[in-house]
């Protein structure tokens, strides 16, 4: 039986600068690189065309190529985890699983019974930090408390990031240590139920002269002021290291948005009830959320009369993408204006969006209902007809996504700002008061 060590691709879906796979090559043995198309993922995702699974589907056939250039392959399952490493114990003798850290829920999980698996044959499974710059407790007061409030929690973060944090992990120097042996084929999209609809996706090059822009450009919808560089992020095809080594030498306020991106792991670390679906200020829990299917659709498919809401959301549900201004604007709209529950939108948003991180995710709609660490306070309610002055005067972006807009196919605003900011405002201060 042939030792070796495995390395376990997950959010992590490149060969260089790979924190895992660099310290994998690195001990010598031969390392066979793996992927699971985990069925306790897939088997929730009733959308059969999500386009998140052709992105790596498609990522895995770009690593593919270049392990086969060097006489590997990737080995690709589709099962649970578990039952996988089953096979792969019986097949080889296996060392150690390296993998990188995944800090949502379902993944602490997933790892703990993996290694207790590993365990009882007497291997082992060693992750590394890998997605995000600074995490777990890297980060803490001086009194040795995490931070709750993002402003403090960047400045520490920036005395803390030194050059070394942005070191790449060369692992092309011990690409030797691949194990060998031909190729083995990526089980495709449609033998495990998706379909196939559009390998189109957004560049994962960093274009320096946009960062340049950013700060001024970023909060307009209809300016390509942004990166989109967030599903690459996601699925770890560009290394979070090389970005921000890049990114700080030209905006600070992009490399702001990295950081926030550490802040909500390192807050779904320390406080896991924001994983089980709790709000981050116990009291918000209290509010007494209405409950109107009709009004929820009508927000989803974007009928809601409010333009600029509806223009995010048709943006959503045709490219699995929504300006960042716009993602604060509906998800303020939501649990303000509909004073429908915030954990609606965030489902719905995990559904949709092609660069859906649970903890930015939960962080972001936390942040905009006012029950997040460092939310807006649940007085600052978004005027939609002032958003879309501020950030889309001239309605480009909103005639994109709403050509209907002047016509009466158009539907009436389906509730009055002015009556909806008065009822929220009633319906959080009851709430808030109690305790």
């Amino acid at each position: 039986m042939q030792t070796v060590n495995i390395f376990w691709f997950r959010r992590d879906l490149r060969l260089s600068d790979n924190a895992g796979l660099y310290h994998a090559l690195k001990k010598g043995i031969p390392v066979i690189p793996i992927f699971i198309f985990d069925i306790n993922i897939l088997d929730k995702l009733e959308d059969k065309t999500d386009r998140r699974v052709e992105f790596i589907h498609a990522a895995l056939e770009e690593i593919q190529k270049q392990l086969v250039a060097i006489g590997s392959t990737l080995e690709v399952y589709y099962g649970s985890p578990l039952e996988v490493f089953k096979q792969l114990l019986c097949k080889y003798k296996i060392v150690t699983v390296f993998a990188n850290h995944d800090y949502e829920p379902y993944a602490l999980e997933r790892d703990l019974a993996v290694a207790e698996l590993l365990k009882q044959h007497y291997a082992s499974l060693l992750t590394f930090k890998d997605q995000v710059l600074l995490e777990k407790a890297e980060v803490m007061k001086d009194d040795g408390n995490p931070y709750t409030v993002f402003t403090p929690y960047s400045r520490k973060w920036k005395s803390i990031l030194t050059d070394f944090h942005l070191e790449p992990y060369l692992s092309k120097k011990y690409s030797t240590n691949f194990f060998q042996q031909p190729l083995r084929k990526i089980p495709s999209l449609t033998s495990m139920g998706f379909m196939v609809i559009d390998k189109s996706f957004p560049s994962k090059s960093l274009d320096e002269e946009l960062i340049k822009k950013y700060t001024e450009d970023r909060n307009f919808p209809a300016v390509d002021g942004t990166s989109k560089l967030g599903v690459h992020l996601r699925f770890g095809t560009i290394s979070i290291r090389e970005l921000a080594a890049r990114s700080k030498k030209i905006s600070e306020t992009f490399l702001n948005e990295l950081i926030w991106r550490d802040f909500y792991h390192m807050i779904l670390w320390h406080f896991p009830k924001v994983g089980e679906g709790k709000a981050f200020k116990a009291e918000y829990d209290f509010i007494n959320w209405r409950k109107d299917k009709g009004e929820f659709e009508q927000w989803c498919t974007g009928k809601t009369g409010y333009p600029i809401v509806d223009a995010g959301m048709r943006e959503l549900n045709a490219t699995g993408f929504m300006h960042n201004r716009v993602r604060m604007i509906v998800a303020s709209f939501l649990s303000k204006h509909l004073l429908l529950d915030w954990r609606l939108g965030e489902a719905y948003f995990a559904q949709k969006l092609l660069d859906f991180d649970f903890a930015a995710n939960n962080g972001g709609w936390q942040w905009a209902a006012g029950s997040g660490c460092d939310a807006a306070p649940y007085f600052r309610i978004f005027n939609p007809r002032l958003q879309t002055e501020k950030f889309d005067k001239e309605l480009k972006y909103i005639r994109k996504w709403v050509p209907e807009l002047d016509s009466f196919d158009y539907p009436a605003h389906i509730v009055d700002h002015d009556f909806a900011r008065k009822r929220c405002l009633e319906v959080y201060a009851n709430a808030l008061k109690k305790l």
